[in-house]
């Protein structure tokens, strides 16, 4: 197998060892193309009157194009789609980030398809062996979807790809990964910890695995931490989205950041509020664009998601640059009375730091007085008020939530659920009521 530098100087045509100028210089190449790409057979590009009237010389010229937001996928028009309905393969319909609006419907094409499973041999080859048995935990089964593409790679990798079947929830997951004994697992990470917990509480073989690589959602140290123990594994973490084809970044052995899939995507970092770029090593607001002819091609389309970039060479040898500092949402940090920001992110780390804690629902009211309330899910055999106890310290611990509770501008509301998992519709979110709801609640 080769490394990921390997594969994508063969995928580039670059002859090796992969060089950051080379890789700088093939980019650049590729943008150019790109832009042309998308201004000839994307409607939405080519109705667009904001290009710079200068031509792009490099990869940091992209600073120089407009951005491409989620609300352009979703009001779709002009449509975005560069190839006509007889040419794409597939159709994923995603939900709107908010309550309510039209849905991302995003078009791939049999090339995207391969390019995506291609990535996903060589990424998954990172830590699978030829021979594994491969559990892969992602609800849904639909035909070409993500899970189909595992199973492809998986094949060409020469492990069996076990596919998790309904109903999925923590007690069947935990049963299934018990009878399986997988030697690597793929999943999200909170119904992957839930299982685990469930399974620290029943009679039975331990869950066990060599690897298990975390996908699909923010993964909290703690959390990680929390399932590296529960399998006896080692953790491995893959940022990515739909708009990119579902492959994005993947961690390596070093764990030191996940490696970029450059060959696919140029990636940039900017600051949420004013769009500009990010300071070097500070977190900003993951920006992507394709560099290869896709169904729809995004360029500058803000992902949404806060992460830091990379730039130096990562201590396994890759050039590539990396994604790290995982933080959430832009749109989701909420500000403190008194100054802090309060994210998803960091309630993670806090909570899962629990051992009995599996999953939690967090609302935000701005009050006055503001107020924190947390629904927490744990196995039944582990409820009872040492949880709340233990959350409840966590929290106080906390750099930004002790402060403001012992300071009493914020109180706490805690509680909990009779689920082990919640049951939701897309990403798990921090949920805020602003003082005009509040005030028409009350």
């Amino acid at each position: 197998m080769k490394t990921l530098d390997g594969w994508m100087a063969e995928r580039m045509g670059l002859a090796g060892p992969l060089t950051r100028p080379a890789l700088a210089a093939w980019q650049a190449e590729r943008l150019r193309k790109a832009i042309a790409y998308a201004r000839a057979a994307s409607p939405f590009y080519r109705a667009r009157r904001d290009w710079p009237a200068a031509a792009i010389a490099s990869t940091a010229d992209i600073a120089r194009l407009p951005f491409t937001f989620a609300a352009d996928l979703s009001r779709n028009d002009p449509p975005l789609l560069a190839l006509s309905q007889a040419d794409v393969a597939r159709v994923v319909t995603l939900p709107s980030s908010g309550t309510s609006g039209p849905p991302k419907r995003l078009h791939f094409s049999p090339e995207d398809r391969e390019a995506t499973i291609d990535y996903f041999v060589h990424g998954m080859g990172l830590f699978t062996r030829r021979g594994d048995r491969v559990a892969v935990a992602f609800p849904g089964g639909a035909a070409g979807g993500i899970v189909d593409g595992l199973a492809v790679a998986l094949g060409r990798l020469g492990a069996d790809c076990i596919r998790a079947a309904p109903p999925f929830d923590p007690e069947a997951l935990a049963a299934w990964l018990r009878a399986e004994r997988p030697d690597v697992v793929v999943g999200a990470p909170v119904p992957l910890l839930a299982a685990a917990r469930v399974a620290s509480c029943a009679a039975g073989a331990a869950l066990r695995a060599r690897a298990v690589l975390l996908s699909s959602d923010h993964v909290a140290p703690s959390l990680a931490r929390s399932i590296g123990a529960a399998f006896g594994a080692e953790v491995f973490q893959h940022w990515g989205m739909t708009e990119t084809g579902y492959g994005g970044a993947v961690d390596c052995a070093e764990h030191c950041g996940c490696h970029l899939r450059e060959n696919e995507l140029l990636v940039e970092t900017v600051d949420p509020d004013s769009g500009a770029p990010a300071r070097p090593g500070a977190v900003g607001e993951v920006v992507v664009t394709t560099l290869r002819g896709r169904a729809v091609p995004l360029l500058r389309y803000r992902t949404g998601d806060l992460a830091r970039l990379i730039e130096t060479p990562c201590r396994c040898g890759s050039i590539l640059r990396r994604l790290d500092g995982f933080s959430g949402r832009a749109s989701e940090a909420i500000t403190m009375p008194g100054g802090g920001a309060l994210s998803l992110p960091r309630l993670d780390d806090a909570l899962f730091a629990v051992q009995a804690v599996s999953d939690f629902a967090a609302t935000f009211d701005e009050g006055p007085p503001a107020t924190l309330s947390l629904s927490i899910a744990a196995p039944p055999a582990l409820h009872g008020g040492a949880v709340l106890e233990a959350v409840r310290a966590r929290l106080a611990n906390d750099t930004v939530v002790g402060p403001a509770v012992r300071e009493r501008r914020l109180s706490l509301e805690l509680s909990l659920a009779d689920a082990i998992l919640f049951r939701r519709e897309g990403k798990r979110r921090l949920s805020k009521r602003e003082a005009a709801e509040c005030a028409r609640r009350c």
